[in-house]
């Protein structure tokens, strides 16, 4: 062992780490899915497969190992959305925006006051919404799916869009660098089956929007007026105005640091203001 120990380089190193890597970001994406049954069911064939290689079963052996002759296709096809996730998430990790292509943080900061205010009023007249806050990975595919616009984000144009009698409510906002990039868009529904029953088609599709992309998506729910965020797959339901506000700020905000809390101070503040 020694022996081959000493054999190893640095680069030798580098193409075990990376191997296992992916091996581990590929499981990853493999637990968030069903997918994983379907991963676990050809492994138990590889183990069948070997069992009777060296039992002696020959026509189970024969019949497998030439099945597996056409796996790789079988693969692609039986893994087809989970590759396609990985890719567009590597694509948008490794896509490098400039500083002056960015939204600045005061803009930023505009647009969570604005998306906050709007979602606490949808929420109190129980009205629907669906807020799509693109991060790294480009949305160009959802947002060509509703209308396309290029608007500055208020909480009277979201309050409009998500009027129930709006033609683009049932739909998407997708914000994008600070602006209204589209609205009225179509999600992807999530193939999770072990969702809470009292999820609506909203819920399922902003965590399937969060499952196929690194974006952050709210919800207000219309039966309930209940606020919600997907992100990564998961969902915090339940939100207050302030608990949304400092949520948004700390995924989207990343470097504001102490600037959180006096955010949230202020827009408690003013939200006082206006009632009074």
């Amino acid at each position: 062992m020694w022996r081959y120990f000493t054999l190893l380089t640095v680069w030798d190193v580098l193409d075990i780490l990376i191997v296992t890597l992916a091996i581990f970001k590929f499981i990853q994406v493999m637990r968030k899915s069903n997918a994983l049954r379907v991963l676990q069911g050809i492994v138990l064939l590889l183990a069948v497969m070997l069992l009777a290689e060296l039992i002696g079963l020959r026509i189970i052996n024969y019949v497998l190992v030439n099945a597996m002759q056409i796996g790789l296709f079988a693969l692609v096809v039986v893994f087809q959305p989970e590759l396609r996730k990985m890719l567009e998430q590597m694509g948008g990790s490794s896509r490098l925006r400039s500083l002056l292509g960015r939204a600045k943080v005061g803009n930023m900061e505009h647009v969570l006051v604005q998306t906050v205010n709007a979602c606490s009023a949808l929420s109190w007249r129980r009205e629907g919404a669906l807020i799509v806050f693109e991060r790294t990975v480009m949305l160009d595919d959802i947002v060509k799916t509703g209308t396309v616009i290029d608007a500055e984000v208020t909480a009277e144009l979201l309050k409009n869009i998500f009027y129930p009698k709006a033609p683009l409510h049932d739909g998407a906002v997708v914000i994008r660098d600070g602006r209204v990039a589209g609205a009225g868009c179509v999600l992807p529904l999530t193939d999770k089956q072990d969702l809470s029953r009292d999820l609506g088609m909203r819920h399922r599709a902003a965590i399937g929007m969060s499952e196929r992309a690194d974006a952050l998506v709210v919800i207000v729910s219309e039966e309930t007026g209940s606020i919600s965020v997907a992100d990564g797959g998961s969902i915090k339901r339940h939100l207050a105005p302030e608990t949304l506000d400092l949520l948004l700020r700390k995924e989207l905000l990343p470097d504001t640091g102490e600037d959180d809390k006096r955010g949230v101070s202020r827009w408690v503040r003013k939200v006082k203001g206006t009632r009074k």
